[in-house]
């Protein structure tokens, strides 16, 4: 079984929660990709959880104002599923 299938149907987020919604302001507000949000999710949750980080980069080369910015979570691991909650954003100077 590949780590991919491993995930699979493994990790969420809580899209009605007030942290899901401070997470798609700030990566609004900073992305200067074409593709929503919406679609980028699952690839995002499964990134992290395969290199077992609790945050992503969203690189200066797709962000609006040429810098690395990284959004945080905590996550939280259930028997069967992992749950991420938005904590933070940082912005790195390059």
């Amino acid at each position: 079984m590949s780590r991919k299938e491993l995930y699979e149907n493994k990790l969420q987020m809580d899209y009605f929660s007030e942290d899901y919604i401070q997470f798609e302001e700030d990566f609004q507000k900073y992305s200067a990709m074409d593709v929503p949000l919406t679609f980028l999710i699952d690839d995002i949750l499964r990134t992290m959880a395969m290199n077992q980080k609790n945050y992503f980069k969203l690189n200066k080369e797709n962000s609006k104002d040429g810098r690395d910015h990284y959004f945080y979570f905590d996550v939280d691991s259930k028997l069967e599923c992992r749950n991420f909650n938005y904590r933070q954003h940082k912005t790195v100077s390059n």
